[in-house]
């Protein structure tokens, strides 16, 4: 896929959140500067970092979709990763670590040196806009989540795209990260105790640990190298035995080489009286069926072999345990008919 093919509803997802924590960023940093809070400037590092986030995942969008060349012949996809872990490490040390260490600060030196007033404003008008922000992500989810009959949940569990993942993650700890800010505020203007606001600023900090250990993760797991989940895994191995000349798949392996691009890779046992030309022609009929049916499937590699040991002449072997899938996950392909969701655009290279 090529720079000008990025999935449009993906970067305006990453445009818009990072438009919108850019301007919370100013206006929490003035607003803690003025109040002498310390939830108010972790909130404020908080948005900091969820904006270079934003700069990391567009960049990661971008990059990610660079069409295969000589140098990598699988493409670029596997690159989105990096970057969106990147993202994850900075969310963990630029705004956990501030909020957290401010916190503590706070608590200890107990002083506060500023007016209310203006840190609730901020607050209210911070909260409408990143509710816009995760209304378009929370959009976004359910659509693809209703397009592949399955829940958002789901979905954002199992998604290649970690963009939209990151996206929303980020947006529901902003709002979270601004009720906990509220919060302590409040309790340390009714009771005159700084204590609450450097609680706040702590559990802001701890929030955004969670959210960063999430995506760091998942990305990891997927630059890994991390196979189709296993209700898709059983449809491909469905569709390599239907083939006419094929007596059994003696080992099917999958990977996801990034959030537009699967392989797929068997070793497959035809029968005894089949032909070079059958084979070559059983070879061409399962990357057509594949890639019409699972669009986002891109490569596709047979290798004719005869019964491996210990293989039962029923299922392929696998390379990983059955626990280590996701039993009834969603698949991460888009195809013209299917039981689960997919997420991504067009493949069909091979």
């Amino acid at each position: 896929m090529s720079e000008g093919e990025v999935k449009t509803e993906s970067v305006g997802t990453v445009v818009v959140a990072g438009s919108a924590n850019l301007a919370i960023a100013v206006a929490k940093l003035v607003a803690g500067l003025i109040s002498g809070s310390a939830a108010m400037l972790s909130e404020a590092a908080h948005s900091v970092a969820d904006t270079t986030t934003e700069v990391l995942l567009y960049l990661a969008l971008r990059r990610g979709a660079r069409p295969a060349d000589t140098r990598h012949p699988f493409g670029y996809g596997k690159e989105s990763y990096v970057w969106a872990f990147l993202a994850a490490l900075f969310t963990f040390v630029a705004g956990a670590g501030f909020a957290i260490t401010h916190g503590v600060t706070t608590i200890l030196v107990h002083r506060h040196s500023g007016d209310y007033l203006v840190s609730y404003i901020v607050l209210a008008v911070s909260f409408a806009i990143e509710s816009v922000s995760l209304a378009r992500a929370v959009r976004q989810v359910r659509n693809e989540s209703r397009r592949w009959r399955t829940t958002p949940r789901r979905f954002l569990r199992l998604t290649a795209d970690t963009t939209v993942k990151a996206v929303f993650l980020e947006d529901t700890a902003a709002l979270t990260g601004l009720l906990i800010a509220a919060v302590g505020l409040g309790l340390s203007h009714w009771t005159g105790d700084e204590l609450w606001d450097g609680l706040a600023s702590i559990a802001i900090g701890l929030l955004l640990l969670v959210v960063a250990a999430i995506l760091a993760r998942s990305n990891i797991s997927l630059l890994v190298g991390r196979s189709v989940p296993e209700r898709l895994h059983r449809e491909i191995e469905r569709e390599l035995a239907g083939l006419p000349t094929v007596d059994r798949i003696d080992t099917l392996m999958t990977m996801l080489l990034g959030p537009e691009d699967i392989l797929v890779a068997a070793k497959v046992d035809f029968r005894d009286d089949a032909t070079a030309a059958d084979i070559e022609a059983a070879a061409d009929e399962a990357e057509r069926r594949l890639t019409e049916r699972y669009r986002e499937i891109g490569y596709v590699f047979l290798d004719p072999t005869r019964s491996m040991p210990g293989t039962d002449g029923r299922r392929a072997r696998r390379t990983q345990e059955p626990a280590d899938q996701e039993v009834d996950g969603p698949g991460q392909s888009r195809p013209a008919r299917r039981p689960g969701p997919a997420h991504g655009g067009p493949a069909g290279r091979g």
